[in-house]
C-alpha cells in the first residue's frame, strides 16, 4: 500500500494528497506530526529515498537554526533530531513498495504511483 507522510498545514503536502486521491489507488495517510516515525522507520525512509539524513531536514525551521545549524552532526544525531522534532522532516514523503520520493515538487509523486 502507498503511504503518504503528510502535514495538512503544508501546501505541498496537500497537493501531494490531491495527486494520490486523483490516482484512484489506495493509500494510507500518516500525519507524521501527530504520529512521528520511530528512529528505525526514519532510517528505512531515508534508505528508500537514497539520500543522506541531512537531505531530509527542513533547514529553514527555527528548531534547526536555533539548535543544530552550524554543528558538525553525525547521521545518527541528525536522525535523532528529526525523531525528537518531527517538524524538521521534509514533506510530503510518499512510499510505494520499495520506492520513495519527497513530493517537492508534488509532481515527483507521479513517478512512483
Amino acid at each position: 500500500m502507498i503511504k503518504l507522510y503528510h502535514n495538512p498545514r503544508c501546501s505541498k503536502s496537500r497537493q501531494g494528497l490531491a495527486i494520490l486521491e486523483n490516482s484512484g489507488k489506495p493509500f494510507e495517510t500518516i500525519k507524521y506530526l501527530e504520529t512521528p516515525p520511530t528512529e528505525s522507520e526514519l532510517k528505512d525512509i531515508i534508505s528508500l529515498l537514497h539520500i543522506s539524513p541531512i537531505n531530509l531536514v527542513r533547514k529553514g525551521e527555527a528548531i534547526w537554526k536555533e539548535n543544530y545549524k552550524g554543528k558538525d552532526l553525525t547521521d545518527e544525531q541528525i536522525i535523532k533530531a528529526m525523531v525528537e522534532n518531527p517538524k524538521l522532516i521534509e514533506r510530503p514523503i510518499v512510499i510505494n513498495d520499495k520506492k520513495a520520493v519527497i513530493g517537492r515538487p508534488p509532481e515527483n509523486i507521479e513517478s512512483i504511483i
